[in-house]
């Protein structure tokens, strides 16, 4: 399961006259944190080229509760499925700090694709790697623990967007730990105390809205299926 995209952005993988045309058929927009750029189930049709921040794309599960499937940074596009298909939203984007995008209207963005094979080839692949990641998610919920979830989240937040410090490496999207929660499927309480082992394990350290990884071998075990270490006095035998 990934919450990021492809190690190249499509902006990125785009060649300069490309991008430099895609760009300028749109219009600058800016979203304050929190701020909805695209909303589930609306009918709008533009897509949003980033150029700068972050933004998480959520749905809303049968219950209620927020499930979110990824993390799109400057770089990448969203909104182009309902530009392509022109149906519904799919899914909600919402600025996690501040953003900046260029807006694209549906038709120029079909017109772009149309005239741009290279760019059709590069939203083909975009779409089949979000099919197969969001059918590793679904298997995922289905056979993995929360913490075995959570782990994976924090290795993934930690490869790609941490920042190496000397107590280890710092996270730096701003997520809540009801983001956390809303990012592996699971409730609140459930990621608080899978939270709480990591950093009785010494694994996290955590703050408000801040985590940090202090041992990244032991989040990748965890990631993979393995337990957590246990401490000396709990491998003695009995009476030793």
């Amino acid at each position: 399961m990934s919450l990021f995209g492809q190690d190249r952005s499509f902006l990125h993988a785009l060649p300069d006259q490309d991008r430099a045309a895609l760009l300028a058929a749109g219009t600058p927009r800016a979203y304050e944190p929190g701020e909805v750029m695209i909303r589930e189930r609306d009918t709008s049709a533009y897509v949003l080229a980033l150029t700068s921040g972050w933004s998480v794309v959520s749905v809303e599960t049968e219950r209620g509760t927020r499930l979110i499937l990824a993390l799109r940074g400057a770089g990448e596009v969203v909104g182009d499925l309902a530009a392509v298909d022109r149906r519904p939203r799919s899914a909600t984007v919402t600025a996690l700090g501040r953003v900046e995008a260029v807006a694209v209207s549906g038709d120029r963005f079909r017109h772009f694709l149309a005239t741009h094979p290279h760019a059709t080839a590069l939203i083909m692949r975009q779409l089949s790697a979000r099919l197969r990641s969001a059918d590793v998610e679904r298997r995922s919920l289905a056979s993995e623990t929360v913490l075995q979830r959570l782990a994976a989240r924090l290795v993934e937040l930690a490869e790609r967007a941490g920042r190496r410090a000397e107590s280890g490496t710092v996270l730096e999207l701003p997520l809540h730990q009801h983001d956390l929660a809303a990012a592996v499927g699971a409730t609140r309480e459930a990621v608080a105390k899978a939270l709480r082992l990591l950093r009785e394990q010494d694994v996290v350290r955590t703050a408000n809205r801040r985590v940090v990884v202090l041992d990244m071998p032991v989040l990748l075990l965890l990631a993979q299926g393995g337990s957590p270490r246990t401490s000396p006095a709990e491998k003695s035998p009995p009476g030793v």
